[in-house]
């Protein structure tokens, strides 16, 4: 199958007061997007707006001038002539500079115009009726990666939630992932594409069933979480925009083969491997899925129980893109999705900020953020590069240190015979001083908050045990 051209627009409102993302790395990102479901970019533009219309969002000379461009029309690459009133020419004209990739030659046939922004059911219908194509916004966007992507049967089931709730109000569209003969939901068309007129009843019922799936997985993860509870292992949970480098980083500290590619969204379905840290702790790393900007509402709520591991995390370890121009922006939006998530101000005292990417930091750059990291700033924050290994050591240290933060130094006493608890002991916790006669065995025991707990409650039930 011959691979789908697109054209990426990422529109923004003229004096809207300063926006928190720079406009070009906004349109690199929407660019990365239409690429990680392998359609092939054609052209891509910040497209300046006077105000946003109900109709079609754009004025009227920008949806003229963008139809002659999708038919193939190159002209229409130059600055259009007279667009009927001022606003509507000011709105026609091209952004110029690097938020731009201009079409080098004829290309006629655009299967899909993808807008980074929020489309009305009606913007999304006049749109394409005007430039006789596909038309999604981002939210349709992310959610047919995520569909393409889920490869778990929970996975699978919370991103079909959310695409369902997102296509409610559109159910004049073809609904091809009933359907469908490929990865996603048909959001940009595809082999097998059918018109089928959805009925609002089926949805909703569809929609029941997947909630009673998806809380069926809660109970099971609840499960599988007392299970790891009763191993007292602490959960340290990797969380940080997409592509910021957390598979890499979860591949380094684990030496697991989990997919690690220079790729938005690579990883959708959560992985967790045992780890043991300087000093013999073991804890469960938990490598979660990526965050984005704006992120579809459908989404903070369908992923709520892929995300429940983060709620259970004794760390929270926030990856970040330290080469990345936005990388303040993108800190910003993880932390404001953990907030919509229920953590609120709870999250710093459990968060390790870690600066992804140090290979790729000029020499200045890099030594600014050494310096931010010696310093004792709260959250902690520390340089690594997952790639080559740089800043791993501190890492795993800073981890143990955070982890120990909560433990108790207990001395205990055990009879010679009492081997069950005493490789209970050394299972469980770090035992710094033994000293053995005769008559009994004794030790100095480090547990952490949880072992202790459960160790004092064994004690209780057998009292000859300690």
């Amino acid at each position: 199958m011959a691979a789908r051209r697109c054209i990426v627009l990422h529109p923004v409102i003229r004096g809207g007061g300063r926006t928190e993302r720079n406009a070009a790395a906004s349109l690199a990102e929407a660019i990365g997007l239409a690429r990680a479901i392998e359609l092939t970019v054609e052209h891509a533009e910040v497209v300046p707006l006077a105000q946003r219309r109900p109709g079609t969002l754009f004025g009227s000379g920008t949806v003229e001038r963008l139809a002659k461009l999708i038919a193939g029309d190159t002209a229409a690459d130059a600055e259009p002539a007279a667009a009927g009133s001022d606003e509507e020419e000011a709105d026609a004209k091209p952004h110029r500079g690097r938020g731009r990739i201009r079409v080098t030659e004829k290309k006629a046939g655009i299967d899909v115009v993808i807008v980074d922004a929020a489309l009305t059911p009606v913007q999304q219908r006049n749109l394409e009726g005007a430039w006789k194509c596909k038309v999604i916004d981002r939210t349709g966007l992310i959610l047919e990666i995520f569909g393409a992507r889920a490869r778990t049967a929970e996975g699978s089931l919370q991103v079909e939630l959310a695409a369902l709730t997102y296509a409610r109000s559109r159910l004049v569209r073809s609904w091809t992932h009933l359907e469908r003969q490929r990865g996603g939901f048909g959001f940009v068309g595809g082999p097998g594409e059918t018109q089928i007129e959805a009925d609002r009843r089926l949805i909703d019922e569809r929609i029941i069933r997947i909630k009673r799936q998806i809380a069926e997985v809660k109970r099971t993860r609840g499960l599988h979480r007392k299970a790891r509870q009763r191993l007292s292992h602490p959960v340290v949970a990797l969380v940080g925009y997409t592509n910021a480098g957390k598979s890499t980083l979860f591949n380094r500290l684990t030496r697991a083969e989990t997919v690690a590619r220079d790729q938005l969204f690579a990883t959708l379905d959560p992985t967790m491997r045992g780890l043991d840290l300087p000093g013999g702790q073991t804890v469960i790393l938990s490598d979660t899925v990526g965050f984005i900007s704006n992120l579809p509402h459908e989404l903070v709520a369908a992923f709520q129980a892929t995300l429940e591991e983060v709620f259970e995390a004794d760390v929270v370890v926030h990856v970040r893109d330290a080469a990345h121009p936005d990388s303040e922006a993108q800190r910003r939006d993880v932390l404001s999705v953990l907030n919509d998530l229920g953590f609120g101000d709870d999250i710093e005292s459990q968060l390790i900020e870690v600066l992804n990417k140090a290979d790729l930091l000029e020499d200045e750059a890099r030594e600014m953020l050494e310096k931010r990291a010696m310093r004792n700033s709260d959250p902690p924050v520390i340089l690594v590069s997952a790639l080559t290994g740089d800043g791993i050591p501190r890492l795993l240290d800073l981890l143990a240190e955070r982890l120990s933060g909560n433990w108790h130094t207990l001395a205990v006493s055990l009879s010679p015979g009492d081997g069950s608890t005493l490789a209970w002991l050394y299972r469980h916790g770090q035992v710094v001083e033994r000293q053995d006669s005769d008559e009994e065995i004794r030790l100095k025991v480090r547990l952490d908050e949880k072992s202790a707990a459960r160790f004092a409650e064994r004690r209780d039930s057998n009292p000859r045990s300690a």
